[in-house]
């Protein structure tokens, strides 16, 4: 499709003006970063394969009743979406301790949750998206009470659907994030999953072998970020079982 007036650049991904009022177009970029953008590179078919994995995700939260911004793949690289009002925060939710919480609390990574924690950061690079309170979230205005009820009964019904997908493909889902925005109907708003979910918001561990299928192989230098998503890819039916290698996937339609 034509290109049309850059609206948002990030890390990972380019926001364009959509072709009707009320839509955007996202496209995905190969660009990979960690520890808030000091660590970088660019991984050739990554923008691909999220595009693809992406679009599986967002419309299994459909097929499942859960409203969220997807609308259609366009390309290998660009998808359809609503424009929504971001809420300013990360919504994370974790199933196992990884990552920043290890630190924060001392646990040993793998440990299981006593149920799944939702966790909130307040979405600002320049302070390394800092873990932020219910207290910060209202008193600040970002979101109401009512809304982080909403986005955690969002967030819990997420883990919920992608734990089993994962789980029927011998992955398990440590830990994940999503940002949700707001879609006004007249005077009244709704609340619905945005940005995206793909291995780059997800930490997904084989279940038999631990084997990190995720950005932390990345972050870590554990290998080839390409073979990880492809992996994650083929499980999940977007891939031809017979690729073995896919730096330049080739997707199912």
């Amino acid at each position: 499709m034509a290109r049309r007036k850059k609206i948002y650049e990030g890390k990972a991904k380019i926001m364009y003006e959509g072709p009707e009022p009320g839509t955007m177009v996202q496209y995905f970029k190969d660009d990979a970063t960690a520890f808030n953008a000091e660590k970088r590179a660019v991984i050739e078919g990554k923008g691909v394969l999220n595009n693809r994995l992406s679009e599986f995700f967002m419309t299994g939260l459909t097929q499942v009743g859960i409203p969220n911004h997807f609308i259609k793949r366009l390309n290998m690289r660009e998808q359809l979406i609503r424009s929504v009002e971001i809420i300013p925060l990360e919504v994370i939710v974790r199933n196992f301790a990884a990552g920043s919480i290890c630190k924060r609390l001392g646990m040993a990574e793998g440990t299981p949750m006593p149920r799944p924690i939702v966790e909130f950061c307040y979405k600002d690079d320049a302070l390394g998206d800092p873990l932020v309170a219910e207290e910060h979230i209202i008193a600040f205005g970002w979101a109401s009470q009512q809304d982080l009820d909403d986005m955690i009964a969002l967030a819990l019904r997420v883990n919920d659907f992608l734990s089993g997908v994962m789980l029927a493909v011998g992955i398990k889902l440590v830990d994940f994030k999503i940002e949700i925005g707001r879609v006004w109907e007249n005077d009244f708003h709704r609340l619905i999953v945005a940005d995206e979910i793909s291995p780059d918001s997800c930490r997904l561990w084989d279940i038999e072998t631990g084997r990190k299928l995720d950005k932390d192989v990345f972050r870590r230098d554990l290998g080839s970020l390409a073979d990880a998503y492809t992996e994650v890819a083929r499980r999940l039916g977007v891939l031809p079982t017979n690729v073995t290698h896919a730096p330049k996937p080739t997707l199912i339609n």
